[in-house]
């Protein structure tokens, strides 16, 4: 037992355990000693083994002598719900229970029980772990503020730590006060920097790592901002320093990913294997783990991984039955696979199980008949949302959509019910008072105006007139029905008229010295100006003689003649002068030769026979000595040369020669 002693308060408890174990052997239901074995189990983190001895010996070892030690390996074991059970089956409620209660009651996300039990162990006990629980209490309300969105009351907490100013500034993001919650982190940023960098043995990445936490809130914040580049840049150097944390590495990944979008889908698709690390489910809230899930299946939605889309989104809404976001990541899934029809009726079936959601759900159904042009039909769809179908925005959208498909009749349909419905709404309000408000009274007037502009005056007259009761004063509204009446019924025209204010009413006391300065007329006042600057000079140059320009002289060709009268078609092209009768041909080119080889064309005429006046005859009689010294003196058709043929080489040696001399 000294043993035991002297290495647990060294901390040693690898050796106190040996020496538990001895004494074990001796005595076995020895509660001491078994209640020391399991604190030395769960000092060297034996958290498995630690339970298996407690729920062995059971009947020694009881819920009122080691409840807290059961509970917290429970509770170290990811068993949140057998811990909470252990703890609220403890007779006695000590105050190491009650500091576990609320960790298991944060676990479990049940906000408001654990901001009770805090605030209990503060008000009633005085030791040195008042500025954990203070930590722990500003941690709560942060969750609070981010995951219910409630409105965090001040705890009256001084923000000397920098646990403190990272909770405090995750309660003013929960609140969107951006710029407040990053002037929060800069300075819990300060604090934990000027607590490492006096520590012994630790680096710069060190230090990094341990600031990773803060840095990510930063460029979550950053994201939120629109400064996406500036974020990345932050995600990808906190990926970089490999920080031990799975939770923190995870949501950075999915924050990533929700920026890529669907664009750079590789990296994408490998920021996902860092939201699969092991325990990361036991480190983040249940809002969280969804979140990262909804965006896996969109990402194999881009990845046109149709199966593991339906899969994810299908595992998503049998956890969460009432939520949108699975089913409407099934309907774009169908709609990219062009089954619009399909993904409508999807969608139909689940307004009709789940009313609470029908409205969303029901504008998308709108937003996917608009974009397979059934326009009638989407107005029918938006006009079923009972909640939706009397605001301003609906109104407007109905009678747009009306209106391009020609269909004046259902638009005015709809101006009325939404009139008549703010008249019935108002009368039980006011209780028959019926007072017009602002959102009635325009409705009416773009009714009003809706109609005149269609045509249908008596409709409009009626609206004008119900205006203009209300205000009897609006001249805008008597000179609209008087002019609805000119058309319909000019002598009722007439008489309204008379309601008019007179002309000497209506003067406007106008400054027109400040009217002509004004930004408006600053054209208009400038184009003036220059018209009587330049009247103005025309006025005094009247007298004076305007300087011409010389013109220069034209050179003249120098076979100029100037007796001859000029060419009068010597601007036109020589192919279109009257004169011209074509390009003479050559002497010397006829007699080039042309034709199959052998053929001669000069000297044909010469070496026929047939046209000579003493031609011998085609076969010549033996020994017939003219005959013989004729066909001597004949050359060949082979060798003869046409008669051109020296000048024309002779010519073509001096186009060459002309022509080289630039290429030299």
């Amino acid at each position: 037992w000294s043993e035991v002693n002297r290495c647990g308060q060294n901390g040693d408890f690898a050796r106190a355990l040996k020496s538990v174990n001895k004494i074990l052997q001796i005595s076995k239901d020895d509660v001491t000693a078994l209640q020391c074995k399991v604190v030395c189990l769960i000092q060297n983190g034996n958290f498995k083994e630690a339970l298996s001895v407690i729920n062995t010996h059971t009947k020694v070892l009881t819920s009122d002598v080691i409840a807290f030690e059961k509970a917290y390996c429970e509770y170290r074991l990811n068993r949140i719900e057998n811990a909470l059970k252990t703890i609220q089956s403890a007779s006695q409620q000590t105050d190491k229970l009650k500091e576990l209660y609320g960790q298991v009651l944060y676990r479990l996300e049940r906000y408001d029980d654990c901001l009770a039990a805090y605030r209990d162990l503060i008000r009633n006990s005085q030791d040195e772990y008042e500025e954990e629980r203070k930590t722990n209490l500003s941690a709560v309300v942060a969750a609070q503020s981010t995951w219910e969105k409630v409105m965090p009351e001040d705890l009256g907490l001084r923000e000397a730590t920098y646990e403190l100013c990272y909770n405090s500034a995750c309660a003013l993001i929960g609140q969107g006060k951006l710029n407040e919650a990053m002037k929060k982190l800069h300075k819990a940023e300060a604090f934990l920097f000027l607590a490492l960098i006096f520590l012994q043995d630790v680096t710069e990445e060190d230090i990094e790592a341990e600031l990773a936490i803060i840095h990510g809130q930063m460029a979550y914040i950053m994201q939120l901002q629109g400064r996406t580049e500036d974020a990345l840049q932050l995600y990808n150097q906190i990926i970089k320093l490999k920080p031990t944390d799975v939770g923190l590495l995870a949501v950075i990944a999915n924050n990533i990913i929700t920026i890529n979008k669907d664009q750079n889908v590789f990296d994408s698709k490998k920021k996902v294997k860092l939201t699969n690390a092991e325990g990361v489910e036991h480190k983040l809230s249940k809002k969280q783990l969804q979140a990262i899930e909804f965006n896996k299946a969109l990402l194999a939605m881009y990845t046109n991984q149709a199966d593991q889309c339906r899969k994810l989104s299908a595992s998503l809404q049998s956890q969460s039955p009432e939520h949108l976001l699975p089913v409407l990541i099934q309907a774009a899934q169908l709609c990219r696979e062009k089954q619009h029809a399909k993904a409508v009726g999807l969608l139909q079936d689940f307004a009709d199980q789940h009313p609470a959601n029908a409205a969303e759900i029901k504008l998308t159904m709108a937003q996917l008949k608009i974009a397979q042009g059934s326009v009638t039909k989407a107005c029918m769809i938006l006009r079923s949302i009972e909640e939706l179908q009397h605001k301003p925005g609906m109104v407007s959208a109905l009678v747009t959509m009306y209106s391009h498909e020609e269909d004046i009749d259902s638009a005015i349909e709809v101006f009325t019910q939404a009139i008549q419905w703010y008249q019935q709404f108002q009368a039980s309000e006011t209780r028959g008072a019926n007072p017009k408000s602002s959102v009635h009274l325009s409705l009416i007037r773009e009714a009003a105006n809706f109609k005149l502009k269609h045509g249908r005056k008596k409709e409009a007259i009626s609206d004008l007139e119900e205006l203009w009761k209300q205000n009897p004063k609006d001249v805008h509204t008597l000179a609209q029905l008087i002019s609805a009446y000119s058309l319909v019924d000019p002598e009722k025209a007439k008489i309204l008229s008379k309601h008019l204010p007179s002309s000497d009413t209506m003067s406007l006391k106008v400054d027109v010295d400040a009217l002509e300065n004004s930004h408006g007329a600053t054209y208009v006042r400038k184009k003036a100006g220059k018209l009587i600057g330049d009247n103005q000079q025309k006025e005094q140059g009247q007298g004076d003689v305007k300087k011409k320009k010389k013109k220069k002289k034209g050179k003249l060709p120098k076979n100029y003649d100037p007796k001859v009268t000029p060419d009068p078609e010597r601007w036109l092209p020589m192919r279109e002068r009257s004169y011209y009768r074509g390009r003479k041909k050559g002497k010397k080119k006829d007699q080039v030769g042309k034709g199959t080889q052998g053929s001669t064309t000069a000297g044909s005429s010469e070496l026929d026979a047939s046209k000579t006046a003493s031609s011998p005859p085609t076969s010549p009689r033996p020994g017939s000595a003219a005959a013989v010294s004729a066909a001597s003196n004949v050359i060949p058709p082979r060798h003869q040369k046409p008669a051109g043929a020296p000048a024309t080489k002779k010519k073509q040696q001096q186009k060459k020669k002309k022509g080289a001399k630039g290429g030299w």
